[in-house]
């Protein structure tokens, strides 16, 4: 049997008692009892009517049952749809039409409003809550704990994340088994992880960060996670004894600078903090060594790829980069519009090649091919440099992209939204510092005539329309947008005006 994911993650572990999970209430779930739930679900997929091939579009709260659908579709060959548990029904609409997904998984709070969506879309709905019971938990109970995984190759999807387009349509990135099983082999490597490590898992598994970084590499590396609902700081010390690494997002350090039970002694058995998904602040960085002793690890990844580079474990790990590439992945930086490639510390667009790197956007072709050069390299859309001692340094953004608590949002998205509103002539939506999230979203008004806009009052209209982390922090009210001679809006501007607005 062929199928290189389930070979690799999961199928070494059948059989065994080792702990692989530990849950907040201090139980723990073994590798083989994890195994044969995936079973028993991917049992269940079959008897919902999934296919090899189809999609299940899954949004419900972190649990061992929501990572064990992820192993049920890798067993299975379904290709894994996870969606942000923020998301609205109008936008799960979007991704269950666009996916032509079989199966709806959603939280039994959720059923009625999305309903709809699913019948609309013709796929099935079941539910499944965060304490491990819905309807496809029951449809689960009465299935067998063994199931002989699927045929798949390397080359298959395994899973689609959506990422916002700049035009307000996101974008399917169809992710092959061999980009997840590559990037978790490298990571392993890299960052030195074992059997006998302990993860302290707080992360959601909605996400590249949680899903495929953290859970995929424990589960090649063997080791066990302590799988935590979300950021809870009291969880956060009550386990940390436990642990031996942490992966996060800069808001996890933040908060953790803040309490006062973060000292030396508290992690001194621990090898490892990583941190991603959005900047981490140099200040941040030297603050949480001089309280702790350890050096935060940085490093830098996308949807479209899953990691791409990292600080290096033994030697410097330089604050305000993102270190090397990671072995098997190659990184350029080149001129946007010409592809010229460029030297050490110029700025230019960085582009990225290896195994890691996605097949493409869901049925979107033409948009696939914009975003690859005619050798193959990847186009992030992210400015770099890349010094001449390596180390690669993200310094912007080319497509406006806020990175808001680990979560990529575009401006466009809200910035139609609010020009939707009453009285609203036109707006700019920006991203800036925020010491918690990264970035905070930022939205500049300008009202049409006679009309009298308030920012409460707009940010009540909006307020069930998007997910929470996309809403901006503060709104402005501005007699006009600030522009060049060509009639673009200056965001470079509003961005230096707030750049201080969240600042401590």
């Amino acid at each position: 049997m062929t199928n290189p994911m389930w070979n690799s993650l999961f199928a070494p572990h059948a059989g065994s008692q080792k702990p692989f999970m530990i849950l907040r209430d201090g139980s723990e779930i073994s590798f083989d009892a994890f195994l044969r739930m995936a079973a028993r679900f991917a049992n269940a997929l079959g008897a919902a009517g999934v296919k090899t091939g189809d999609r299940v579009a899954v949004q419900v709260k972190k649990s061992p049952q929501a990572l064990g659908v992820y192993a049920a579709c890798v067993a299975t060959g379904a290709v894994f749809l996870p969606l942000n548990t923020a998301y609205t029904a109008t936008e799960i609409a979007y991704f269950v039409n666009d996916a032509e997904a079989a199966l709806l998984l959603c939280d039994g709070g959720s059923l009625e409003a999305l309903t709809p969506v699913a019948r609309d879309a013709g796929a099935a709905i079941l539910t499944l809550n965060a304490d491990g019971s819905g309807s496809f938990a029951d449809l689960a109970a009465g299935q067998a704990d063994t199931f002989a995984p699927v045929t798949r190759g390397s080359d298959d999807l395994a899973a689609i994340l959506y990422t916002s387009g700049t035009t307000g349509r996101s974008k399917g990135a169809m992710l092959t088994q061999d980009n997840l099983l590559s990037n978790a082999e490298s990571l392993v490597e890299y960052w030195r992880f074992t059997e006998a490590d302990v993860l302290l898992h707080a992360l959601p598994i909605f996400h590249t960060h949680g899903l495929f970084v953290a859970s995929n590499v424990m589960l090649l590396a063997g080791g066990a996670m302590i799988f935590l609902p979300g950021l809870d700081m009291d969880a956060m010390f009550e386990f940390m004894p436990r642990a031996t690494a942490m992966m996060g997002v800069p808001t996890f350090y933040t908060r953790l600078l803040s309490d006062k039970r973060l000292t030396r002694e508290a992690v001194a058995h621990m090898r490892l903090f990583v941190s991603g998904s959005a900047p981490l602040l140099a200040e941040t960085h030297r603050e949480f060594e001089a309280m702790t002793g350890h050096r935060i690890l940085e490093r830098y990844g996308m949807t479209e790829t899953n990691m791409n580079t990292s600080n290096p474990y033994d030697s410097e790990r330089r604050a305000g980069t993102v270190g090397f590439p990671l072995p098997g992945v190659s990184v350029r930086v080149a001129d946007a519009e010409t592809g010229r490639l460029l030297g050490a510390d110029e700025v230019g667009v960085l582009e990225v090649k290896g195994r890691n790197v996605f097949k493409g956007y869901w049925r979107m072709p033409e948009k696939t091919a914009e975003e690859f050069r005619a050798d193959g390299w990847f186009i992030t859309g992210d400015l770099a440099t890349i010094g001449a001692d390596g180390y690669v340094t993200i310094v912007g953004r080319a497509k406006d992209l806020i990175i808001s608590g680990g979560y990529n949002i575009y401006p466009k998205e809200i910035e139609l939204l609010l020009d939707e509103e009453h009285g609203v002539q036109e707006s700019a939506v920006i991203g800036v510092p925020h010491p918690d999230f990264g970035e905070a979203v930022v939205a500049a008004l300008v009202a049409k005539a006679g009309a009298s806009l308030q920012e409460e009052a707009v940010l009540a209209a909006i307020r069930d329309r998007i997910a929470r982390f996309k809403q901006p922090k503060r709104i402005f009210i501005l007699d006009e947008l600030p522009r060049n001679t060509m009639g673009k809006v200056q965001k470079n501007v509003l961005r230096e005006r707030w750049k201080g607005l969240f600042a401590r």
